[in-house]
């Protein structure tokens, strides 16, 4: 079914949400699949229904997830433009089509501005913004021939307002999210969505090794939620994203910060 039969023109008519939710039969690949988002987003849309292609840099995390989803493994450096194109050619040859991307991968430089050399600039514009953009051309392509579908990219908050240490960072997921947007807009008419995902401070693997306890306390005492998020609440939103409960949500990018975002200072409390 395509996105757009997903929703009668009568409104009247009753509507199967529960099936909306559902991604049977459609194959989505997830770059970044080895751990934390990357991992729960595989679990995720695996269970409904979807058959994934686990992609990682790191052989063995790429099939770890593989084997515990039933899915197909892919390792590859995906700051290369051949190496994306392989991706979306043996995905669309093996399994014969290609309905939704998710694209998780980003490493996140922590470094004042004025001490970020050239190689980290460099590192963090190949990582974040050079390969977001050969994923968008190539693999808004093949799911435009697949008939449509939706692409999922994974930004930051840090994209959306200052965080300290991370201006670098922060300055190529912007890039990122813009680029997601005009991806929206660009390809809406051959049936592809494109959206991101903003996630405030979440538990990945990557951040509980790199943070102490006391940098979490004080980390969730500035969250309005009174916690950092969890991937699996991260890979949520992503599923609904690559679903058809949002079949007419494209170019957008949705906050999911547990209330972090537009957050005043409580600079007049009593």
């Amino acid at each position: 079914m395509q996105e757009q039969d997903a929703f009668p023109d009568n409104s009247s008519e009753a509507i199967d949400y529960a099936g909306l939710g559902r991604l049977d039969g459609r194959v989505v690949v997830v770059l970044g699949a080895g751990a934390g988002i990357g991992l729960q987003t595989s679990l995720a849309v695996a269970q409904l229904g979807a058959r994934v292609i686990s992609v990682d840099r790191e052989p063995a995390l790429a099939a770890r997830t593989a084997d515990t989803i039933g899915g197909l493994a892919l390792a590859a450096d995906i700051t290369r433009r051949d190496e994306v194109e392989r991706i979306f050619q043996t995905a669309y040859e093996r399994l014969g089509r290609v309905d939704g991307v998710v694209d998780v991968v980003g490493v996140a430089a922590t470094a004042a501005l004025v001490d970020t050399d050239d190689e980290t600039f460099e590192a963090e514009l190949s990582i974040v913004l050079r390969h977001g953009f050969y994923v968008l051309q190539i693999g808004s392509r093949v799911i435009a021939d697949s008939g449509g579908g939706s692409m999922v990219f994974v930004g930051s908050m840090s994209a959306l307002g200052y965080t300290p240490g991370q201006a670098v960072y922060g300055a190529t997921k912007s890039a990122l999210h813009h680029l997601v947007a005009a991806g929206g807009r660009e390809f809406a008419a051959s049936g592809v969505r494109v959206n991101a995902v903003a996630p405030g401070l979440t538990r990945t693997p990557r951040l509980v090794e790199k943070l102490s306890q006391q940098q979490w306390a004080t980390a969730a005492a500035r969250i309005p939620r009174g916690r950092p998020g969890e991937p699996s609440e991260i890979a949520a939103p992503i599923a609904f994203l690559l679903g058809d409960m949002s079949t007419y949500v494209t170019g957008q990018v949705l906050a999911v910060d547990g209330g972090v975002s537009g957050n005043v200072p409580d600079l007049f409390a009593p």
